[in-house]
């Protein structure tokens, strides 16, 4: 892949560094829907962001199949209709694997601002999902996670890209 000018190489990516941090933003996302807030609809989902991250960085890795087996493990958590969570999960994943070529020719904050409508529309399916099966709508607050996750997409970025920046080995005679 040609890479932008001033975009820095990185090192391939740890597959137990990619495990982990989807494993730790599971039980992150866990412990906010138990703690303080419980289910309130402002909430972001930091497993949808991190899902989205490795399906864009790591597509060959972490793609559909991952992201309906973390779906389906945040709906037995939640106690939610059977598939809600898997379903919402697919459709970024496979949304972020479709355009993770175009999006990382992009600063990381004009990535923010493309992956915010995604956010919204997985937002908007969620909400249909859970009304079809007899739910209520959250309220206009709920419109405030798409932004929440978008905003928190540079954070991640660069919390989860900082492993692949070091250098092997520095030198002073090597310019990688």
């Amino acid at each position: 892949m040609i890479m932008r000018p001033g975009q820095q190489l990185l090192l391939p990516a740890n597959p137990l560094f990619i495990w982990f941090s989807l494993v730790a933003a599971l039980v992150v996302n866990m412990g906010m829907n138990m703690g303080l807030w419980g289910r309130a609809a402002w909430v972001p989902d930091l497993l949808a962001v991190v899902l989205v991250f490795w399906s864009v960085h790591q597509p060959q890795r972490i793609g559909v199949g991952v992201a309906f087996a973390f779906g389906l493990t945040m709906d037995v958590q939640q106690g939610a209709l059977l598939g809600q969570h898997a379903l919402i999960y697919t459709v970024l994943g496979y949304a972020a694997v479709f355009m993770h070529r175009r999006l990382l020719w992009f600063a990381v904050p004009t990535q923010a601002v493309q992956l915010l409508p995604l956010f919204l529309v997985v937002h908007v399916l969620e909400w249909l999902v859970r009304m079809a099966s007899g739910g209520t709508f959250a309220g206009a607050s709920s419109f405030l996670a798409p932004l929440i996750e978008a905003a928190l997409w540079p954070l991640i970025s660069v919390l989860l890209l900082a492993p692949q920046r070091r250098a092997p080995n520095p030198d002073d005679n090597r310019p990688l």
